[in-house]
């Protein structure tokens, strides 16, 4: 029987010679992810954690980034109860404040690789399949039974086949493209579904792959995935992760899907999602010239070192205007250290950035960059919905490293492509 990716990975986990679309399957995890909200997860199990404890201590990989440091009493505990834990369970794949955000890590380290099946109390864990992994995210409660018991059940979702054709014309990013893929089939387009890339993709950097499968779940997706190729080879190489250490799971080439669906990518142009819904989509060039008051590069979404070097590159030499904040946010320490080292940083600051630590921050309106009432974000991040970014009266749009760093210096969104010359 010919199975999709999907299938084929979950009937490997179920230890099922096949499976089909809605079938339940039962599963074991090679990690499970989750963050600062690890305190509330672990609060739901304390009685069993007591008399059990963990089934497995190298099942949990926790990252502390959604509000470091910490900006209240609140969280200052919660990060404390979260540490205490680790240091009760030996948790060893613990990153503490400053490490960076969470999806960069567990593939930065090398906790995700081809062929495995992560799930994590975050719903942008579906990043992962970046790296032609199988991941998703889940509720806390199945987080919290996960810890006690290192399995839980999943819904094996249809597929969708997205074959991208041609090739990228200048000042247009892979966060061009997966925004123009939302805007075409919606936010609900893909729900619960599992989306494959297929076509010209080796143009990617695995770093591209990254955003457009952070954004899986902005349609809808369970998972998003890139097959494994020499691009992805040659980064896990780059990272120390040899070819022996994992299995690349590739659907067969009659596999049957729900939809199929191209995108020429010649044609795509530089976009915007509008207020308040990721696919309320735009061209860049209809938004010209609609004023903003703070701009954010940086997150899980663009926040790796090629994103932060697109921006220096256009912002070198300039100023912002003086009616924008810059925010920068690195995904990861990592990051931060290799931006300062190549003078990324440095030439972001002279334009008049202000480099936050790496971290989720402003992305989820916790702190470091709340708007008031009435204010505009433009930003490099995943979601727009009203109060995201901690205030119900502002507005959030979205897009490309290339066209916020462009429209920081103009104070209101322009096409990067008026800029971006050959």
């Amino acid at each position: 029987m010919s199975m999709t990716f999907v299938e084929k990975i979950l009937a490997k986990y179920a230890g099922e010679k096949n499976v089909v679309p809605n079938q339940i399957v039962t599963v074991h995890p090679d990690h499970l992810l989750t963050h600062d909200n690890t305190a509330a997860i672990i609060q739901k199990i304390k009685p069993e954690l007591k008399e059990y404890g963990v089934c497995d201590k190298s099942l949990s990989i926790i990252v502390l980034d959604h509000v470091i440091p910490a900006a209240s009493e609140k969280t200052a505990t919660n990060h404390k109860v979260i540490r205490e834990f680790v240091r009760t369970h030996n948790i060893g794949n613990f990153f503490d404040v400053g490490a960076g955000v969470c999806h960069q890590i567990v593939v930065e380290k090398g906790l995700a690789l081809p062929g495995k099946l992560l799930l994590g109390s975050d719903s942008h864990t579906c990043s992962y399949g970046a790296v032609g992994a199988f991941s998703s995210g889940i509720d806390r409660t199945e987080a919290a039974s996960l810890m006690l018991t290192g399995e839980t059940w999943l819904k094996v979702p249809n597929s969708i086949k997205m074959t991208l054709s041609g090739k990228l014309k200048l000042g247009v990013s892979a966060k061009d493209v997966v925004l123009h893929i939302i805007g075409d089939i919606s936010a609900s387009g893909a729900n619960y579904c599992s989306v494959e890339f297929h076509g010209d993709v080796g143009q990617f950097s695995i770093e591209e792959r990254f955003t457009v499968a952070n954004m899986g779940v902005e349609m809808g997706a369970k998972n998003a995935v890139f097959l494994v190729d020499d691009v992805t080879k040659k980064y896990l190489g780059s990272i120390g992760i040899s070819g022996s250490s994992y299995d690349p799971i590739y659907p067969d080439g009659d596999a049957s899907y729900m939809q199929e669906l191209e995108y020429d990518l010649s044609g795509i142009v530089p976009m915007v999602a509008c207020p308040h819904t990721v696919d309320n989509v735009k061209p860049a060039s209809e938004m010209d010239g609609l004023e903003i008051q703070q701009c954010l590069i940086g997150t899980c979404t663009n926040g790796r070192f090629s994103d932060l070097k697109i921006a220096a590159d256009i912002l070198k030499g300039k100023k912002i205007s003086p009616n924008v904040r810059l925010l920068v946010l690195p995904a990861s320490k990592k990051i931060y250290q290799d931006a300062l080292r190549a003078g990324v940083i440095e030439t972001l600051v002279e334009s008049g950035g202000v480099v936050l630590p790496p971290g989720c921050g402003p992305c989820l309106g916790a702190h470091q960059g709340v708007l008031a009432p009435g204010e505009r974000c433009l930003s490099t991040a995943n979601r727009n919905f009203k109060g995201r970014m901690g205030c119900k009266e502002a507005e959030i749009f979205l897009a490309s490293p290339a066209t916020v760093a462009v429209s920081a210096i103009h104070g209101k969104i322009t096409d990067p492509r008026e800029v971006i010359k050959k």
